[in-house]
């Protein structure tokens, strides 16, 4: 497996947080996102390059902005 982006690893790692803060599982954000499961395994292994749109989609499923996704990120 290609190393991934820093960028990418730390999105990924906020959104496990924020998922796990709620107590979600990856299916269940998945299902509120409208995601495949297997889609938010990859954003949280930050080998998903995601897009806007689904950036948006796991924010509100999270319950949170995109800046609150993206914190920390520079």
């Amino acid at each position: 497996m290609p190393p991934t982006d820093p960028i990418l690893r730390k999105l990924g790692d906020n959104v496990r947080a924020k998922r796990e803060a709620l107590r979600l599982s990856q299916e269940q954000l998945a299902e509120r996102a409208d995601l495949d499961r297997t889609y938010i395994s990859g954003v949280e292994r930050g080998v998903r390059n995601l897009s806007l749109l689904s950036l948006v989609r796991i924010a509100k499923a999270l319950e949170t902005t995109v800046a609150e996704t993206t914190g920390g990120i520079h």
